[in-house]
């Protein structure tokens, strides 16, 4: 029997602290899954790692994880964003490092149901947020529904 889960995607960037933690309430997230790899930025602004966790509790009831198996390395994101590498390579080498880090089998189902992947991209489509969200799907035996907020 293929089981369900509910996972949910959002980035901070584009978007107010009002909108971004209406539309984390609005749709019943009960897991902020961050899958940064750097936390701490100063342009990170609400979204930093302490903060983010305490606004999320706060304001939702909302529970805070950095997932670092779920982050690019410094390598893969430099190549993409500082030398404006493509997406095609950046997509390929972030899948790869996926599977190497077996991300699949080291971490629960449990833990994304109504869960949400959080990365700074505004938009999905060029977000890994998006690649983890396909990746768990196409290797879990369940039908992973995924809405990008």
């Amino acid at each position: 029997m293929i089981r369900e889960i509910n996972l949910f995607t959002i980035g901070f960037t584009k978007t107010t602290a009002e909108n971004f933690f209406n539309r984390l309430v609005t749709a019943d997230v009960s897991r902020v899954i961050d899958v940064r790899l750097n936390i701490t930025s100063q342009l990170s602004g609400f979204a930093k790692g302490r903060d983010i966790a305490y606004f999320l509790k706060a304001i939702g009831e909302i529970d805070y994880l950095h997932e670092p198996l779920l982050a690019p390395t410094d390598d893969i994101l430099t190549a993409f964003k500082k030398n404006k590498g493509e997406w095609s390579a950046y997509e390929t080498q972030f899948l790869d490092l996926m599977d190497k880090r077996k991300i699949d089998e080291k971490l629960s189902p449990d833990l994304f149901e109504r869960g949400c992947l959080l990365c700074s991209e505004d938009k999905p489509h060029q977000c890994h947020r998006r690649l983890v969200a396909e990746f768990l799907n196409d290797r879990w035996n369940m039908d992973i529904r995924v809405k990008h907020l």
